[in-house]
């Protein structure tokens, strides 16, 4: 299926989210699903739901339901997953560790197959191989294009090292500044700017 460019952002955001409800349902044994029904293993209004659906064609039928199977392979086409996603980490410490315990992502987008740290003799009990940093180049898997970052030092000299090796998708939890290319993509998780934001909604629901 050829992807839609037009898809409104906030509408993509929400791909992955359906993606997820439905590899759970498929594993659940469900094989056709009406949109309120989804609504409730989402937490989305089911007018969201076919609204958002709407994008991607004529999908299934009023008073029949979607097909979960198809709608399982449309929305990785849209999203361009093929469920074998080789990750890398970058950094193995606490955080590092951390992610790597909890390396499963219910076959959304694939897993972490090795870590990178400049002193991986320290980790222990990886699930994964930890490999030197300086042996990057060498230990690279082979069509990655992922890369989680989780250090503090060195960041952009780091996230240089990384494009030039074909990284194209960063997800920082740096908390640093640095710059990278137009083709380059970068998600920064910030806990600390999302509990800020938690606490100002709820104080806001006082009121």
């Amino acid at each position: 299926m050829e992807k839609n460019k037009n898809v409104p952002k906030a509408t993509l955001q929400r791909y992955p989210i359906y993606l997820k409800a439905l590899r759970k349902l498929q594993g659940d044994g469900v094989q056709r699903i009406m949109s309120k029904d989804l609504a409730t293993c989402v937490s989305i209004k089911s007018t969201t739901i076919r609204r958002d659906f709407s994008f991607l064609g004529n999908l299934g039928k009023q008073g029949f339901g979607y097909d979960v199977e198809s709608l399982i392979q449309i929305f990785s086409d849209q999203l361009g997953l093929g469920f074998d996603e080789k990750i890398i980490l970058v950094g193995a410490g606490n955080l590092g560790k951390a992610l790597l315990n909890y390396n499963r992502w219910n076959n959304v987008v694939g897993e972490i197959v090795c870590a990178f740290d400049i002193n991986p003799e320290a980790v222990t009990g990886s699930s994964v191989p930890v490999y030197n940093m300086n042996d990057l180049k060498e230990k690279l898997p082979e069509g990655c294009r992922i890369a989680i970052l989780c250090i503090s030092n060195n960041v952009q000299e780091t996230v240089n090292t990384l494009i030039s090796y074909g990284i194209t998708g960063i997800v920082d939890f740096t908390h640093e500044h640095f710059q990278v290319p137009e083709n380059i993509v970068v998600k920064t998780v910030d806990v600390v700017s999302s509990i800020q934001e938690l606490v100002f909604e709820t104080n806001a629901l006082k009121d």
